[in-house]
């Protein structure tokens, strides 16, 4: 299906949006007027700006409070149309969107609006113009996808049609169904856009909180299947607007918004207008390591060892440690670009079945593959950034018909440490720089298959954390996804503090092993407990159990949840979990308590 983006979308100049928008493939721009009119290009040096880049003009928008008017107003939006037509017949466009009069001195008689649109319709015909009406959610009397299609099928001119945005017709909570009754030819345009709930004013919401499909929740893809359904023919196009994209890299911006698209042509049902040859994703079916970048290995080789891993070897050929435990194994990098600020959790290696399955779809959603250096002995082992710069390796550790990249590593003497029952890594916590958020979480799920669950906003004593998890449909992958929106304490620098958090078959035996360790484990206040005492009745030998060794608790509908957490070394702490029956989550209840304790005892150094 042919892409489309309205150039309101991406920040920055007009010239440097239309080459962001054909760099990451898009086939077609809708120009925003005030993007044109603040531009030094003429329309004549865009539309041929747009043509070198394989572009087609697809919309010019919006014209505004046209219909429904009196006669004399009527005449002026007339001359202001003719206006509009010279402009768009100079850059090649053909089709105007018209939104729904929003002024307070609009005339509510639809008869009216039918009869004005259709002069309008017909002045544009004879110009080569279309014209697609479209109902704004807060508009005057018509907000309603519904009520505009019957006005332009009242007004019945040929070059009248409706333009559908999913904005519009989500956030008022319209069924879409209706959708199928409006004649394929009749839907000139579909504009397309996501956003989170949000109990406010629609106008706000709109203008501050769209997002592009799959970072918000509405049913885009349901919506998309309707318009599909009446036949349309038309692009996909995205019209976004919110407070991260007006700021961000317009080049970023257009590939996360391709990748949008391709993730939710992918979700609609199979059809020939929406066969895609995009690789299907390789869902990872655990981690293979957790690497942390650090200047030295002094303060987490220590650490490590009081958490019972042992160091296997070095690589020949990197200053890069194993270090290992049941199933978990965390790698020490101390060449690393990022080891100088560290400790920090820099690169996380994924089980696939099919690592050169799993590259193909990650650049085929425009993920950067990055470059690796290996010796001719060493195991191949292919990389892609995720938005925030972590790398994410694609691996096939105990295949034995596939080089193991634990092959790397030389065997080195040493003490063996004794276990402390960690088995595997649990899950991973990564914090987002705020304005890559919700790039993120699309790019976790569409690259790598994972299944988003609820955003949440957690308290921390000097702000708001915002946290999103995505999983693998078995648990086997777990990345939590967080943004401080504020978050450091005052006069302090902003620490963007990231976790690894390791599975136990006992935690409670872990716990008391842990603890023999001096300063190992974050302190929790008593008054944790007595609340914990108050809410759950857990039985007074538990309850003395959690008290005595720092164990924090939650529960779902499925099982409990039992963890602890390290002091923080660098950026980086650890997490101990243990998960009873089919708990999902991730302790949320108890972050502000581990936030408040991190804040109040910072770290190891």
């Amino acid at each position: 299906m042919r892409k489309s983006i309205a150039t309101v979308s991406l920040s920055g100049p007009l010239a440097g949006k239309l080459t962001a928008v054909a760099e990451a493939g898009f086939d077609g721009v809708e120009i925003f007027e005030n993007d044109l009119l603040a531009s030094p290009l003429s329309p004549e040096e865009v539309r041929r700006r747009a043509a070198d880049l394989g572009l087609s003009i697809d919309l010019y928008q919006p014209f505004r409070d046209f219909e429904g008017v009196p006669d004399g107003v009527l005449e002026r939006n007339l001359r202001r149309a003719e206006a509009k037509f010279d402009v768009m017949e100079r850059l090649g466009a053909t089709q105007l969107l018209v939104c729904s009069n929003v002024s307070p001195d609009a005339i509510g008689d639809d008869a009216l609006a039918a009869a004005q649109l259709g002069i309008l319709a017909g002045r544009a015909a004879d110009r080569g113009i279309r014209i697609a009406y479209e109902a704004l959610a807060w508009g005057r009397h018509v907000d309603d996808y519904r009520h505009a299609w019957r006005i332009v099928e009242l007004a019945g001119h040929p070059a009248l049609g409706t333009c559908l945005d999913s904005f519009h017709i989500l956030s008022r909570g319209s069924d879409p169904r209706g959708i199928e009754d409006i004649p394929a030819e009749k839907i000139f345009f579909l504009q397309l856009a996501d956003a989170p709930p949000m109990s406010m004013d629609v106008l706000q919401w709109s203008r501050h909180h769209r997002c592009f499909p799959g970072q918000g929740d509405f049913d885009v893809a349901g919506l998309v299947g309707h318009v599909l359904a009446a036949g349309y023919r038309g692009p996909l196009s995205l019209e976004v607007f919110n407070d991260v994209f007006r700021q961000a890299d317009a080049a970023r911006t257009a590939k996360d918004a391709m990748r949008s698209l391709i993730a939710l042509e992918e979700s609609l049902p199979p059809g020939p207008r929406n066969a895609t040859l995009t690789p299907r994703p390789v869902i990872p079916s655990g981690f293979a390591f957790a690497e942390l970048a650090t200047p030295d290995t002094g303060r987490l080789s220590g650490l490590l060892t009081a958490l019972g891993f042992t160091r296997k070897g070095g690589h020949p050929g990197k200053p890069v440690e194993l270090w290992e435990q049941g199933q978990a194994r965390i790698l020490l990098n101390t060449g690393g670009p990022g080891s100088a600020a560290g400790p920090a959790l820099s690169a996380i290696g994924l089980e696939t079945p099919d690592p050169a399955g799993s590259v193909k779809r990650a650049e085929t959603l425009l993920a950067p593959v990055l470059p690796r250096s290996r010796a001719p002995h060493e195991a191949p082992l292919d990389a892609v950034a995720a938005p925030d710069g972590t790398e994410l390796f694609f691996c096939r550790t105990a295949k034995p018909d596939h080089p193991s990249w634990r092959d790397d590593f030389t065997t080195v003497p040493g003490d063996v440490a004794g276990s402390s029952g960690i088995t595997r890594i649990d899950h991973v916590a990564l914090t987002q720089p705020w304005h890559y958020f919700d790039e993120a979480s699309l790019f976790y799920r569409s690259v790598l298959g994972l299944r988003p669950h609820e955003s949440l906003e957690l308290a921390d004593p000097y702000g708001l954390l915002r946290s999103r998890a995505v999983s693998s449909p078995d648990g086997a992958v777990r990345v939590a996804l967080n943004v401080a929106y504020v978050g450091s304490r005052p006069g302090a620098v902003d620490v963007p503090w990231q976790h690894v958090a390791l599975g136990t078959r006992d935690i409670v035996a872990t716990a008391r092993r842990l603890r023999a360790a001096p300063d190992l484990l974050l302190p929790i206040p008593d008054n944790y407990y007595d609340d914990l005492e108050a809410r759950h009745d857990l039985g007074a030998e538990r309850h003395r159990t959690l008290r005595e060794l720092g164990l924090l608790y939650d529960r779902d509908d499925r099982g409990e949840f039992l963890h602890l957490y390290t002091r923080t070394t660098g950026r980086v702490f650890f997490e101990i979990v243990q998960r009873f029956g089919g708990y999902e989550g991730y302790g949320a209840v108890n972050a502000p308590i581990r936030l408040a304790a991190q804040h109040a005892r910072p770290g190891v150094g």
